[in-house]
């Protein structure tokens, strides 16, 4: 089992930017992938960025492509979203998540909020 714990999130103008991180605990050596989804209000969950342990691939949504950056410093067992270019529409609790292949989470965080107001 994997714990993973989000932290950076935060209310931002529009405009700003954030950057958020997830620490991995646990049997980490699991975790080939780890990424970022998020859910707002009323909407489903949505996936946002994913990374391999390498770091060798990235995967990032259309709506983020360009304002968001995934990276990782395996030695801290922690990977960070930058976030720049901040819109409304990006308000939402972002969840870590982690597993063995992409699309194949099986560890999520409790989740940061974000906030980004207009």
């Amino acid at each position: 089992q994997v714990q993973l714990v989000e932290s950076g999130g935060g209310l931002v103008q529009a405009g700003g930017s954030l950057r958020l991180s997830c620490a991995a605990s646990g049997r980490t050596f699991s975790n080939n992938v780890m990424g970022w989804f998020r859910q707002a209000p009323g909407k489903e969950r949505e996936f946002v960025a994913a990374i391999t342990w390498s770091g060798s691939r990235t995967y990032l949504a259309d709506s983020v492509k360009g304002r968001f950056t995934i990276s990782r410093d395996n030695a801290k067992n922690t990977i960070y979203l930058q976030m720049n270019s901040l819109k409304p529409d990006d308000t939402a609790i972002y969840y870590c998540v982690a597993g063995p292949g992409y699309a194949q989470y099986n560890s999520w965080g409790p989740g940061t909020q974000v906030t980004v107001s207009s």
